[in-house]
């Protein structure tokens, strides 16, 4: 690290989350590389509707079906996520190769197709990062427990102090979480995925309302790697300046 470069303890690192398959649900790791795409392996596969390529949204998601979170993907090489092909539990524990056909019935009878990229199939940006003050406060807002799972970022982070939202503060700068550096680049723009409880699959509207009335549809933030490395949880989190 250069030694001009300064940094300010701001957190600690709490959970590292990796989606393999687009929607469907997370891995929790205890440590991770994070490369130019993003943490290994994450949102390298997805479902294309075949009735809607030409939205401008074509990926089958929590929106059309609401407990495809409850699918359980998984690496056949774990040690090697980024070449590994994936297999998918289903919620009834039936266990389907991703490429399989009645699993794409299953999933959206309509027609799908499964596709891989290398360099990740995000909406935005290669990381995100969502702070335990921002869900808790937003929770208190509402009168009702989130979990964070329900807002699928890469990285919860226990920010230091008790101020809600504090990534906001964050954003243009660069932080450090082991040897990983990441610029934070922008709020995250939220949709109905947040209302949809990942657990009992049920929807809260309260949830989207309350972030649009607020924070301008806005909660947590995306990010983008400046140095690849590696991180795992309890690592310290450095705003750098």
């Amino acid at each position: 690290m250069n030694s001009k470069i300064k940094s300010q303890l701001v957190g600690h690192l709490v959970s590292i989350y990796r989606y393999p398959v687009k929607s469907m649900a997370a891995e929790l790791l205890e440590s991770s590389e994070v490369s130019w795409f993003g943490v290994a392996g994450d949102r390298r596969w997805a479902f294309v509707r075949e009735k809607a390529q030409k939205s401008g949204f074509p990926w089958l998601t929590i929106r059309e079906k609401n407990n495809m979170n409850h699918y359980l993907p998984r690496f056949i090489d774990e040690a090697n996520p980024e070449k590994s092909n994936m297999l998918i539990k289903s919620p009834s524990d039936k266990e389907f190769e991703i490429i399989d056909k009645q699993l794409a019935k299953e999933l959206y009878p309509q027609g799908i197709r499964v596709i891989k990229q290398s360099r990740g199939i995000f909406d935005a940006f290669p990381l995100s990062l969502i702070s335990t003050q921002t869900i808790d406060a937003l929770g208190q807002s509402i009168g009702s427990k989130l979990t964070v799972e329900r807002f699928r970022p890469n990285f919860l982070v226990n920010a230091i102090g008790n101020k809600p939202y504090p990534e906001d503060n964050w954003i243009g700068k660069t932080i450090r979480i082991g040897s990983m550096r990441m610029r934070i680049d922008q709020r995250d723009g939220r949709c109905v995925v947040t209302t949809i409880d990942p657990i009992t699959s049920q929807k809260n509207p309260d949830v989207l309302k309350h972030v649009y009335t607020t924070r301008e549809g806005c909660l947590g933030v995306y990010a983008s790697t400046v140095s690849p490395g590696v991180v795992t949880v309890k690592d310290d989190v450095f705003l750098e300046y």
